[in-house]
């Protein structure tokens, strides 16, 4: 069948939609129909060149769709589900994965952008193959995904909210109930309000922290104390009006942050890289204070969350009315429209965009 995708060919060149040949699924392989996609900062650190990616792949990560079709051997889903995708499909049998703690897979085909055959399922018209992002490839019409990389969501999920589940809620939230393990009435500051900061201030005022938002958009801002901030700030000499803080989030990727955040946090307390450096970049540690003061430095992998049981735990609490994250999005866009929504990112405009691919 015919779909079309976004694809990218390398640092330096503008994605382009086109028109691919997408295979049917074979043996424990799903067909997944998308409907949304998030516009993450990761497939901008690809398009900038950043992280060094294989190519041609079609981008996108953070992805919501519907079951179309069936490998032989998948029985425990149906058409017409409603999936969010994973965009680390764990292989299940690895140390990591066996001890429940399936983000730090070591056996997962996701870092080399194929199924775990080692084989694409989408080409262009002159046979050549194309490559999907963490082996979902999002920014398309239709993929066809390894089991392992599915999970059920309820229909009453707008796909929209189903797509940010999929990477940047599943991040922040669990940085906050996963990583951190933040206890009610601890001090938590997260610097960066983009999706993935959003989705930890909810997390923390859901379990009832006193939550710090720093960020230079008094957008941003606004959004972070209607998602349960209790203050928040923009000015420079943020580190010195923090007071006490128990945990600290790092929801950017800035070394500077990260230093900031080892000063402001008490004894003991925890500082979390959620957000990522371009590859290559250090963070500095006081080798003297931080065993000093026994604060931990943690680094934050997909918020330490297990696909399979917390994409449908956080489902659950946005139907309860716990996470707003309807008020994560603030544009709708279709595949022809990612650069433009992209350009925006990199000037630190807006929320969360999210791409309709039937735009």
């Amino acid at each position: 069948m015919l779909v079309r995708g976004l694809v990218f060919d390398g640092p330096g060149r503008a994605p382009t939609l086109e028109q691919l040949e997408l295979a049917p699924p074979g043996p424990g392989e799903v067909l997944v129909r998308y409907t949304a996609s998030g516009v993450c900062r990761s497939d901008l650190h690809v398009v900038d060149g950043d992280w060094a990616r294989p190519t041609p792949v079609v981008l996108g990560h953070e992805g919501a769709g519907v079951v179309e079709a069936l490998g032989d051997g998948v029985h425990d889903l149906a058409l017409g589900d409603s999936v969010v995708l994973s965009w680390l499909a764990p292989c299940g049998t690895c140390r990591a994965c066996v001890a429940d703690r399936s983000w730090l897979c070591t056996g997962s085909a996701a870092g080399t952008h194929l199924l775990p055959d080692g084989t694409a399922r989408l080409t262009r018209a002159d046979g050549s193959a194309v490559r999907q992002y963490l082996g979902i490839g999002t920014m398309a019409e239709a993929a066809v995904v390894t089991r392992a990389a599915v999970v059920r969501v309820p229909s009453a999920v707008p796909a929209e909210v189903a797509a940010l589940i999929g990477c940047g809620v599943a991040t922040g939230w669990g940085a906050v109930v996963r990583t951190a393990a933040v206890q009610p009435g601890e001090r938590v500051v997260v610097v960066g309000c983009g999706g993935v900061g959003l989705a930890a201030v909810m997390a923390a005022a859901d379990l009832g922290a006193d939550v710090v938002a720093v960020d230079l958009s008094p957008a941003k801002l606004e959004a972070a104390r209607a998602a349960g901030a209790t203050t928040a700030l923009s000015d420079p000499d943020w580190p010195q009006r923090l007071g006490d803080v128990d945990v600290g989030l790092d929801c950017i990727g800035s070394p500077a942050v990260a230093t900031a955040l080892l000063g402001a946090v008490v004894p003991g307390g925890r500082v979390l890289l959620v957000g990522m450096t371009a590859q290559g970049v250090t963070v500095p540690v006081d080798g003297y204070a931080l065993p000093d003061r026994g604060v931990s430095l943690i680094g934050c992998c997909y918020g330490s969350t297990v696909a399979a049981r917390d994409f449908p735990r956080i489902a659950e609490l946005y139907l309860d009315g716990r996470l707003p994250l309807d008020d994560l999005v603030d544009r709708r866009v279709g595949l022809a429209e990612v650069g433009d929504a992209l350009d925006r990112m990199r000037r630190g405009e807006g929320l969360r965009a999210v791409v309709d691919p039937t735009l």
